[in-house]
């Protein structure tokens, strides 16, 4: 890996060069990652060190921000940007590889960065050249997106209120609006939001973390990912430059990797998550529980029963595993070769993953106990954080439609719907 120093110049004599450097405290230095093994191999070494101490994070609710950091520097969080802007461009099945195993460290920190790569996905896909360069040279020195999108008190979870209005006094626009589940804003350089212009038409906007109005606001309360900073952010009257507005609605209009691209982020977390609890089930009963009375064994992993439910749990995490892998090569096909089918493949292909991966995370969490008995209960093991925090996610959007879209596709040929949701 080479190394590179934070900066903040923009190419280009653009409204985008008119925008703040970095928040960080002190100028970044960020490893450049190559290729797609090297960004495995950096998540792994990565996840060892975030595993130590995620059990304490979870439950004094202790913001990663050292972590955080930590894995910006790595270079992971530039591993999309492709090539020709210096970036490694990796395959989607590498991202998602890259998430679960950060994800089985810490599902928290696994999640964080999903909005940054969808943001940088976004920018790939609808972005005019200037906003390319300028938005993946600040990723690639170590910049962070973070996202201000949905929304409360809205008839669905799709819709919008907050607003993109032309600026009254000057060039630019102005933003009003609250949001929640604003993962990974807390934590920003940047925060995207999705916004509604004078026309019904939605757009995302990319403000920086520090801009004058935007409030972000540690309120998550939620049970699990309990570190992912998913609180609000209030616009009020917060202004942005035309050159950092980019179409947002336009990107499901027509066939894109938008939608895919954003669920297999989604179904990597919660195949990390799956991962950690199936880990930590067998660790406890390889160490720590007894045998039922009846069973006639002398260690609870020479129990039969105990055996035969962890054959069945250990299958489906690999069915999981297989299935992101495969939905991975499916979205790496409809991006290099865009239209109707290949996209609908690509978005079938991910729903069955998550799919699976939303099962295997729930069942893993509550396996764990069945099977490591009443002291894996205990408050100082602090395992129930694996099914609260799968329980949690994997409520981003219903598993109950993706069974739908998946069953009408191969029965009907139903293309699914185009949306980040499926």
């Amino acid at each position: 890996m080479t190394q590179t120093a934070a900066a903040t110049a923009s190419p280009g004599a653009t409204a985008l060069d008119s925008l703040p450097p970095s928040s960080a405290s002190a100028p970044r230095i960020v490893a450049r990652i190559r290729d797609d093994a090297e960004a495995i191999a950096v998540a792994r070494k990565l996840a060892e060190d975030f595993e130590k101490e995620s059990a304490l994070r979870d439950r004094e609710r202790k913001l990663p921000w050292d972590e955080l950091e930590r894995y910006v520097r790595s270079g992971l969080w530039g591993i999309t940007v492709p090539r020709q802007y210096g970036g490694a461009g990796v395959s989607y099945g590498t991202l998602a590889e890259v998430i679960a195993t950060i994800s089985s460290a810490d599902g928290s920190i696994g999640q964080i960065p999903q909005n940054h790569f969808y943001a940088v996905e976004l920018i790939l896909v609808n972005g005019n050249e200037s906003q390319k360069r300028f938005f993946f040279e600040r990723v690639l020195q170590g910049d962070r997106f973070g996202n201000a999108l949905a929304e409360l008190g809205t008839k669905t979870s799709h819709d919008r209120k907050t607003s993109l209005a032309r600026d009254p006094n000057g060039p630019g626009y102005r933003i009003n609006g609250r949001k929640f589940y604003a993962t990974g804003a807390l934590y920003a350089d940047w925060v995207p939001t999705s916004v509604i212009d004078e026309h019904g038409v939605q757009q995302l906007a990319i403000v920086p973390r520090h801009a004058p109005g935007l409030t972000i606001i540690d309120d998550w309360s939620g049970f699990g990912q309990r570190t992912t900073g998913s609180g609000s952010a209030v616009f009020e009257n917060v202004h942005v430059p035309a050159d950092a507005v980019i179409g947002f609605a336009s990107a499901f209009s027509r066939p894109t990797q938008i939608g895919p691209m954003a669920q297999i982020q989604h179904a990597a977390i919660d195949l990390g998550i799956a991962r950690a609890a199936y880990r930590d089930l067998i660790a406890f009963v390889k160490t720590r529980s007894r045998p039922w009375v009846d069973s006639g064994v002398e260690r609870a992993g020479d129990d039969p029963l105990t055996i035969r439910e962890v054959g069945d749990l250990t299958i489906q995490l690999h069915a999981a595993e297989a299935l992101v892998q495969r939905a991975g090569r499916k979205v790496d096909a409809a991006a290099a070769d865009l239209n109707e089918d290949s996209v609908a493949e690509a978005s079938i292909a991910v729903a069955e993953a998550r799919v699976l991966t939303t099962e295997v995370s729930l069942a893993a969490g509550s396996k764990l106990f069945e099977l490591a008995g009443s002291q894996s209960t205990l408050a100082e093991h602090n395992l129930d954080r694996h099914w609260r925090n799968a329980r949690t996610h994997t409520l981003h959007d219903p598993v109950r439609w993706k069974y739908h879209a998946i069953g009408n596709f191969y029965l009907n040929g139903k293309k699914p719907p185009r949306h980040g949701a499926l």
